[in-house]
């Protein structure tokens, strides 16, 4: 188990492993047919999108909170 305060980290590591998956999935897909995505081709694809959104959940997640934080009513 990992210490509490790395929760953030762990968080944005799995959000954009998993996000990042699908969306390359279905960006090579659409470009080049199903028979692609099992191939190289996509491992590719996930890589470089991963390696562009892991720092960029790090980073846009606590703004998303602050906005989101200012649009939603406190419970009563």
């Amino acid at each position: 188990m990992i210490p509490a305060r790395y929760a953030p980290i762990a968080f944005g590591f799995f959000l954009s492993l998993i996000m990042s998956g699908l969306i390359s999935g279905v960006s090579t897909i659409s470009a080049l047919g199903a028979g692609a995505v099992l191939s190289s081709i996509w491992l590719k694809a996930w890589l470089s999108s991963w390696l562009v959104a892991f720092p960029s959940v790090l980073i846009v997640a606590p703004i998303a909170r602050r906005i989101v934080g200012r649009l939603v009513k406190p419970p009563a």
